[in-house]
């Protein structure tokens, strides 16, 4: 073996620390190079210099290493090509090398693979400041713990920038961290690109398939163009299948909106549960908004749901959508997304033009009314056949106006702001850069939150009952016990409302009871209205109520006129046939949730590391409390 040795040692007036501190490095075995590297490189730094690769040499004839040498990184010098090259387009790099002598260097030992030291200094020309330990480039790395809290830490929807925050929290200072922004910042690209590598589209449908192996009834399903690359893709969990079933009267989808690199419409299927707040039923990525594309989706999301039909849905405007809801779903009631108009409003129209034609969309009305003021808005702005916009508007009418939705079962929604809510979700954590990969797992992240409120709103409900008082009225006090709490203040605003209405009379006929509900003299502005409820009876028993301003048809609540009938025959509890079981604690009574499902897991390895991860932390806050634990 070569180097330097004891008697060179005195020539640097080493201290007995020092001397016991190479006999300690040249004594060393290494099971492999990569081994060595490590072992000089934890040398380094406590001594504050940062390591480098430097010289190699291999086995005559193969590609296997036989001699390898570490150096500090101030080895050597800038080469002087670097110096006298012209027409440079970048800044050259600050010179950080001085000629520095320290290194390590390592030989394999035929046979037995090990390596043993041959020749090591440890003199270095150049200061070693402590303070710059945190910034040496050899001792700036993520490891495995730290690159899977960062990996999910990016699901959570935190930026890179606020992810080192909370490394830098979670170690206490910054120098403790072991690494810095900027290498946070090329791990994730090098993490993405590492994933991808031209494979995008392969990557998700292998983790679609992995799904399938975690949950037997995820179902998803894509097709391709003729060269084999993907065109249109659904998917949706069990959960959502679950959901569905419960709460797939009404769909919401917008087919509008696009987050990702590809420019491709990306399409949730959403709807509301018994809280009111938004679920997903399923997601889709279509290659464009052509009809056949939107009908391949519609007929993936049918066969996702055991081909049952919602009852109505509500998208955007475009005429690919309302063509290919037209042929897959001929018995869904469908209207148009009110902002989606407001928007096109804005783009065509101006004040007072624009006021008045919110009066058309929103203003209660019959159709008589809404097709004389049509006309009489078409005089007064005088416009004529040939404005286009306009004319296609009218012959969609029917779809978006006020006058011909009333009555029709849309659950009070005019808009499909919850799509909108979940894309912007998705938008605040993404740019339109990103792949499919992050997609989908942004996307499944954000299903996750929703069903976690959902879960929390399911617990409150389950372990409370909203607040009455004593003397309120009977009813309010029944309907407590049986909607959900926010669905509660809708019935009770109802309930109160009643006390505005009296019933003036009522006949029988046929079976039938009518009841002619009147707003009370000064009530409401003192305008006269009068509805008509009729009602059915088994025995003393109502089974079946309705009322001609078709709340209860329309939005699944009873109006108020339904509960002054019934404050007016003494009821004080509400009838079944008053009850519209999904905005009630049974709506998912009969379904069995996947409270595990969606967990956004991409590696089984990633799995395990999470359960040890959760466990440790626990039995590790527990060992912190105690000094005598720490010292061990």
């Amino acid at each position: 073996m070569s180097g330097l040795s004891v008697s060179e040692m005195d020539g640097y007036n080493a201290s007995m620390e020092e001397m016991e501190e190479y006999h300690m490095m040249v004594s060393q075995m290494f099971g492999s190079v990569e081994e060595g590297y490590e072992h000089y490189n934890s040398y380094a730094k406590p001594k504050r210099f940062s390591v480098r690769l430097d010289d190699k040499e291999y086995i005559s004839g193969t590609m296997e290493l036989k001699r390898r040498r570490f150096c500090c990184s101030k080895e050597g010098y800038r080469l002087e090509k670097y110096f006298v090259a012209k027409d440079k387009k970048r800044e050259p790099r600050v010179l950080t090398r001085c000629g520095c002598k320290a290194m390590l260097e390592i030989q394999r030992e035929p046979g037995t693979g090990l390596c043993f030291f041959k020749n090591f200094v440890d003199v270095h020309s150049h200061p070693l400041d402590p303070k710059q330990s945190p910034f040496l480039r050899s001792h700036r790395r993520l490891n495995n713990a730290q690159k899977a809290d960062a990996v999910e830490y990016g699901l959570g929807g935190l930026r890179t920038c606020q992810i080192m925050e909370v490394m830098e929290k979670h170690h206490g200072r910054y120098d403790q961290v072991g690494f810095f922004s900027r290498d946070l910042y090329n791990f994730f690209a090098k993490y993405k690109k590492k994933r991808l590598l031209g494979r995008d589209a392969e990557f998700v449908l292998n983790h679609m398939r992995a799904q399938v192996e975690r949950d037997a009834e995820f179902f998803f399903k894509y097709s391709t163009d003729d060269e084999g690359h993907l065109r249109n893709i659904f998917w949706a969990d069990s959960q959502s299948q679950i959901d569905y079933e419960a709460f797939g009267d009404l769909v919401v989808f917008d087919s509008t909106y696009r987050v990702n690199r590809y420019n491709l419409p990306f399409v949730p299927f959403i709807g509301v549960n018994h809280h009111r707040s938004t679920i997903v039923f399923g997601v889709g990525i279509v290659s464009d908004e052509t009809v056949s594309s939107h009908e391949w989706l519609l007929q993936s999301f049918l066969e996702a749901m055991s081909h049952k039909n919602p009852r109505s849905v509500i998208t955007d405007g475009d005429a690919a959508t309302r063509k290919a809801i037209k042929k897959v779903m001929p018995r869904t009631d469908h209207r148009l997304c009110s902002w989606h108009i407001e928007q096109n409003m804005i783009r065509h129209l101006r004040n007072p033009m624009l006021r008045d034609f919110r009066k058309l969309i929103y203003r209660k009305m019959g159709v008589y009314e809404f097709e004389r003021s049509w006309a009489q808005f078409k005089e007064k702005y005088e416009i004529t056949e040939q404005a286009a916009w306009m004319s296609r508007m009218y012959k969609l009418r029917k779809r978006w106006s006020a006058a011909y939705t009333n009555g029709r079962y849309f659950l009070g929604m005019q808009s499909n702001q919850r799509s909108e809510s979940l894309n912007s979700r998705l938008h605040n954590h993404l740019d339109r850069k990103m792949s499919l990969v992050d997609l989908v797992e942004h996307s499944e992240h954000c299903m996750s939150c929703i069903r976690r409120n959902e879960a929390e709103l399911d617990a409150k409900a389950a372990n409370s009952v909203p607040f009455t008082r004593i003397d309120a009225n009977p009813l309010e006090k029944n309907a407590a016990c049986i909607y959900t709490p926010k669905m509660f203040r809708k019935v009770r605003y109802c309930i109160r409302r009643s006390s505005a209405w009296e019933i003036e009379e009522h006949t029988e006929r046929d079976g039938l009871v009518t009841y002619r509900a009147a707003l009370k003299e000064g009530a409401e502005g003192g305008s006269r209205h009068v509805f008509f409820v009729e009602c059915s009876f088994h025995g003393s028993s109502m089974n079946g109520i309705f009322c001609g301003c078709r709340k209860l048809e329309c939005e699944a609540v009873p109006c108020s006129h339904i509960f002054s009938v019934l404050s007016f025959l003494g009821v004080e509890t509400i009838p079944p046939c008053c009850v519209r079981i999904r905005w009630t604690m049974q709506a998912k009574a009969a379904f069995v949730s996947e409270t595990n499902a969606n967990t956004h897991v991409w590696s089984e390895e990633m799995g395990h590391y999470r359960q040890m991860r959760n466990k440790a932390s626990v039995a590790l806050f527990k060992a912190s409390k105690s000094e005598e634990r720490l010292q061990q």
